[in-house]
């Protein structure tokens, strides 16, 4: 029998603005409002909000819980201060990348974590069977009590000043408990967030969440605020080369194959192949580390490619070439590609490929007959 969607507090919302909605890893969540081009330019022009409640929210907790968490993650937690925020991945014991994750220091006793949709059970699963056999760390999963809505844009502070006041206009990966408004909201707010625009993360219970879009769609009409749909949320993202799980990684502990056609264990990767230096510290000892250091520096790396003509867009699975010849062996492949509706709908992709640099000119198989020219680039595109 097949399992029913998920609907997440904030469905009547979507439905009332007009939401096209579709299946996303079990929650129904809207595709579009408006048009991907129009939800996208407005989140980078002025500010849109996005539902990304369909995400986990894990707390961690315990006297020793960062030296814990820097011992199985490839960030160093204990260098991260109370009201700070993070990134890191998690690795197996083999090297191989199992998820990435946002976290937030609360304290030196707690830290909140969010872990990718569908990852929430393995993620859950991973982290029990590596705590410390002493209890001094526990795991709490409130990924069904809290919603979380996404403000993002360069206006996104002032939609939040306007709605739950400027002492919630938080910085860039700076976090707090939501301090006291006229709305009664509470929660969690950390600035973060998935489109490399300024912005923040909103962590409410589940109650709360139509409350708040409710009015930031009525306070931030005036600052251009929109809602935002998944498809603008992947060209968001994608312009700031930013990993997607499942699809730029996949970890082979889940038994599953990509839904794109790819040599077989392709999205096996670990941290360094994944080329995210942020995410990175190798001054510490964490899991998987000897996979990582013998990978620094060697390919296959994960890079940006920008289409030079036009011709069809880059899409996952997608052949790279390194000539233009009919014989030429593919030097690898797409993991992620679209129209950029910032460049003016041009190509642009991030592809895992051998001995690639910043400048050479690659070719994309976009059909059995047709090859679209492109250049390897440095990401963010923008």
């Amino acid at each position: 029998m097949e399992s029913v969607p998920l609907k997440t507090p904030l469905y009547q919302s979507h439905i009332e603005n007009g939401g096209k909605i579709v299946d996303f890893h079990g929650f129904e969540l809207p595709i579009w409002y408006s048009s991907i081009k129009e939800e996208h330019m407005a989140t980078r022009s002025a500010v849109g909000i996005f539902d990304v409640s369909h995400m986990g929210f894990f707390r961690f907790t315990g006297i020793n819980v960062k030296e814990w968490l820097s011992g199985i993650g490839t960030q160093d937690f204990r260098k991260f201060g109370r009201g700070t925020c993070g990134y890191t991945h998690f690795l197996d014991e083999d090297g191989n990348l199992i998820d990435d994750m946002i976290f937030a220091v609360k304290s030196d006793s707690e830290i909140l974590g969010v872990p990718n949709a569908s990852m929430v059970s393995t993620m859950l699963s991973w982290f029990n069977s590596h705590l410390p056999e002493d209890g001094t760390v526990e795991i709490f999963n409130d990924s069904e009590q809290i919603s979380i809505i996404a403000v993002q844009g360069p206006k996104s502070g002032d939609a939040i000043s306007k709605v739950i006041g400027a002492e919630n206009n938080i910085g860039r990966f700076r976090c707090q408990e939501i301090a006291t408004n006229d709305l009664g909201i509470t929660g969690w707010i950390q600035g973060t967030g998935y489109t490399g625009e300024k912005g923040m993360e909103i962590f409410v219970p589940n109650d709360q969440a139509s409350i708040l879009w409710r009015e930031l769609i009525s306070k931030g009409s005036d600052l251009g605020l929109v809602p935002v749909g998944l498809g603008a949320r992947d060209t968001l993202r994608l312009e700031k080369g930013y990993l997607l799980s499942g699809q730029d990684f996949l970890w082979p502990g889940l038994g599953s194959s990509p839904d794109i056609d790819l040599p077989e264990g392709f999205l096996h990767r670990n941290t360094a192949e994944t080329n995210v230096p942020f995410g990175l510290n190798m001054n510490h000892e964490f899991l998987g580390k000897s996979s990582v250091e013998s990978s620094l520096g060697k390919s296959p790396r994960w890079m940006a490619i920008r289409c030079v003509s036009r011709g069809p867009s880059p899409r996952p699975g997608h052949q790279v070439l390194g000539s233009d010849s009919d014989d030429s062996e593919p030097i690898g492949y797409v993991t992620s590609g679209a129209p950029s509706p910032s460049l003016g709908g041009m190509g642009i992709a991030m592809a895992y490929m051998e001995n690639a640099e910043v400048g050479q000119t690659v070719w994309i198989k976009s059909s059995s007959r047709r090859t679209v020219e492109a250049i390897v680039v440095r990401a963010p595109f923008l």
